[in-house]
């Protein structure tokens, strides 16, 4: 049985991340990641600046291993 779209959370040095069944794998959300290992205020801004100065330098595989997938917000949105 395919658990394709069931979400749950992972705590990482006290930070949720979420995840999402996809493929019979899971999936982490990068913004949540990039939050706990930075520590931005504004994760998905760094994540923006960091895709588009990635590209500049010529890293256009990027895309090829990301996957757009929908999570709940912490807000429930």
């Amino acid at each position: 049985m395919s658990k394709t779209g069931l979400i749950r959370v992972a705590v990482f040095e006290g930070k949720h991340i979420r995840k999402i069944m996809h493929q019979d794998e899971w999936w982490f959300s990068v913004i949540d990641i990039v939050e706990v290992l930075t520590g931005s205020s504004i994760p998905k801004r760094y994540w923006s600046d960091l895709k588009r100065k990635l590209l500049k330098e010529g890293c256009s595989e990027l895309y090829d291993k990301i996957v757009q997938l929908k999570f709940v917000a912490a807000d429930g949105k």
